[in-house]
């Protein structure tokens, strides 16, 4: 979307799948130095593949987001290798399909742990350096559930607001500081990603995405786009604004439309297969790419997003228009 600001470091938690593994690839493809983190050793490593292959130095660390220690000492690892972080997108996360009343403590402890303090963790991380550097985007790779939570997902809709309620207080923490780090988030819609594939589940159907579903690369773009123009927060995908003006509008509605709908649409006719590992605590093996099972219903497009990040463009042509229609109305009048 932008070919500016290249050369640029940019760590990427989370990188080796699904949204993370775009995002690998679309910043590497612009010339950025990419370090990418996550537990799955085998998609990091391929992940770490395909940035080499096109031209972008790129390092894999095999790091749990929970551990503060492991992403502080990624971080040193990072900083010693590549130099000053320029980028740093908090993206791990976990989940578990359930209703709230069948969710053990331990499952919503550890997706607390990975979505929330993996959040914490890689943002101290980076607010360490760039503080000292006086420069930096941190971003946070939120969701529409930060807003508008659904049923099912009752720990990660938790887990995603509390990501949005300690960036709004670390954002005006740097704003007191009058520092020049930037900290965005980034609220997403349904994606097709591999997690759908692997995430802990007690529904009797697959789990799977609310539509309309996005392409990886889409959203991927987009979190480009922000690092280079840094904003608060960004809502991508038309499915993003509805979901949250609609709660701030007509919340209750919305609860008692989730009600009747959100068990149905949120899993397949397709039974979960039995003995099915899910990566909820430990990665499943393998290399499962950026792509979910549901290339079919993907959007490649999304005009919200080129219109979110071409206001001024719309804006001017906006005033063209009305001028250019005004003199024709007083023309018409003469």
């Amino acid at each position: 979307m932008e070919n500016a600001t290249t050369g640029r470091v940019v760590v990427i938690t989370g990188a080796s799948a699904g949204l993370g593994r775009a995002m690998a690839r679309a910043f590497a493809s612009r010339g950025d130095k990419v370090a990418l983190l996550a537990r799955g050793e085998d998609g990091l490593a391929e992940a770490d593949r395909e940035a080499s292959a096109v031209g972008a130095e790129a390092m894999a660390i095999a790091c749990d987001v929970s551990d503060a220690a492991a992403v502080e000492s990624a971080a040193q690892a990072v900083q010693e290798r590549f130099g000053a972080i320029d980028v740093w997108i908090n993206n791990a996360m976990v989940s578990v399909f359930s209703p709230g009343a069948q969710i053990t403590p331990d499952e919503l402890r550890r997706v607390m742990e990975v979505n929330f303090l993996g959040t914490v963790n890689g943002t101290q991380a980076a607010l360490r350096r760039m503080r000292k550097q006086s420069r930096g985007t941190v971003i946070q790779i939120g969701s529409a559930l930060a807003y508008r939570s659904i049923p099912l997902q009752s720990a990660y809709c938790a887990s995603k607001a509390a990501i949005r309620a300690y960036s709004d207080s670390i954002r005006s923490e740097l704003y007191h500081e009058r520092s020049r780090v930037r900290l965005c988030m980034a609220q997403l819609p349904a994606i097709n990603t591999p997690q759908f594939e692997w995430v802990r589940t007690r529904l009797p159907g697959m789990p799977r995405p609310l539509p309309p579903i996005y392409a990886p690369e889409v959203i991927a773009d987009a979190i480009v786009a922000l690092s280079l123009h840094p904003r608060r927060e960004v809502w991508i995908g038309g499915s993003s604004v509805k979901a949250i003006l609609g709660q701030k509008v007509v919340g209750p509605l919305l609860d008692r439309y989730l009600a009747r709908r959100g068990y149905r649409d949120q899993q397949d006719a397709v039974p979960v297969e039995p003995y099915r590992r899910d990566n909820l605590f430990y990665p499943v093996e393998g290399d499962r790419g950026a792509h979910g099972p549901y290339l079919g219903m993907e959007r490649q497009h999304s005009a919200q997003v080129w219109l979110d990040f071409h206001r001024r463009a719309v804006a001017v042509a906006a005033a063209a228009v009305g001028l250019a229609l005004g003199a024709v109305w007083a023309r018409a009048r003469t």
